[in-house]
């Protein structure tokens, strides 16, 4: 499959997930859950979902709940798309923006040194 195509695939995904967890997920009012990114296989079998969580703290819990309905989401995902095969959800902690926190800190202690 062509990579434009992967492409358009994944934004796809992420804009649809975004609403569906939006609206139907219930997560605790001091946590934000964002899709950071989605990799889609080639042969459209599976889509890693890159799940950005803050506080740190609660990124396992958060993704606990996800899986736990993933099913859910799956079937809400399946009748909102047109396409098929739809991709097989997997979660999975985004771990990209904890470093660049964690670079973002260094360089404040730097400036303030």
């Amino acid at each position: 499959m062509s990579r434009r195509r992967i492409l358009q695939v994944n934004e796809l995904i992420k804009r649809e997930l975004g609403k569906i967890i939006s609206q139907n997920i219930d997560l605790s009012k001091e946590v934000v859950a964002t899709i950071t990114r989605i990799n889609t296989s080639n042969n459209l079998i599976q889509a890693k979902v890159y799940v950005s969580v803050i506080p740190q703290e609660k990124s396992k819990e958060v993704l606990s709940i996800l899986n736990k309905k993933v099913f859910d989401i799956q079937q809400k995902l399946n009748r909102r798309l047109r396409m098929r095969p739809v991709p097989k959800i997997i979660f999975v902690e985004e771990k990209e923006t904890k470093k660049a926190q964690e670079i973002e800190k260094l360089l404040e202690e730097i400036k303030k040194n």
